[in-house]
């Protein structure tokens, strides 16, 4: 069930725009992939199970209040930024990676299906002198060094249902790499939020400001 089905048996309150934009990414991201390599094949034939629910997972952990900022470092093709843009439309993101190709994708997936949410940035995170009300990613470097990068970048107060923080999708043990960050750290695992296999060993982890 590598569908948008699979989207709408974790998240039953879709609006019609959303469940249009969801069903369409498998697609565009299809016709990017094919320009632009950013999803592996093998992953491609599971991009809702592997991408796109994958990235809703913080939706499950955090619902962003309308009007909060976010910032996804390292968004690579767009995940998980482009699929909680959707999710929600009264957010704004803010997709970020060193890598021009990947933006491309990006700017180009949300062209296609009509994402109005996200603005794109092509250059390292470090450069970037905003404050955000959280900041997430999926699994671009260890701990330690992402903590460094995005050091002083959250400001304090609530935006959601949890205070303004990190976000971070990453799998595996992550005991030392999250003891070495030198800040406290909740663990959500996704096996909890989604039945598939897939999730078995991954997790959101949280970090208040």
């Amino acid at each position: 069930m590598d569908s948008v089905a699979l989207i709408e048996r974790y998240f039953d309150n879709l609006t019609e725009e959303q469940h249009r934009q969801f069903a369409m990414l498998g697609e565009v991201y299809a016709e990017w992939n094919a320009k632009i390599n950013v999803i592996s094949r093998k992953d491609m034939e599971q991009v809702y199970l592997h991408h796109i629910l994958h990235s809703l997972a913080i939706a499950k952990v955090c619902r962003f209040e309308d009007g909060a900022k976010v910032l996804d470092v390292g968004c690579g093709g767009g995940f998980p930024s482009v699929p909680l843009a959707i999710m929600f439309p009264n957010v704004q993101f803010v997709a970020c990676d060193s890598i021009g190709k990947k933006i491309r994708v990006v700017e180009g997936v949300c062209e296609a299906v009509g994402i109005k949410n996200i603005r794109t940035v092509n250059g390292r995170v470090e450069q970037l002198k905003e404050q955000f009300d959280y900041i997430v990613s999926r699994a671009v470097t260890d701990m330690p060094t992402f903590v460094g990068w995005v050091r002083g970048m959250v400001r304090k107060g609530q935006q959601g249902t949890l205070p303004n923080g990190i976000l971070y999708l990453k799998g595996g043990d992550l005991t030392e790499e999250l003891r070495q960050s030198r800040r406290k750290w909740v663990r959500h695992n996704i096996a909890e939020l989604f039945d598939e296999e897939f999730f078995e060993t991954k997790q959101v982890v949280y970090s208040a400001e």
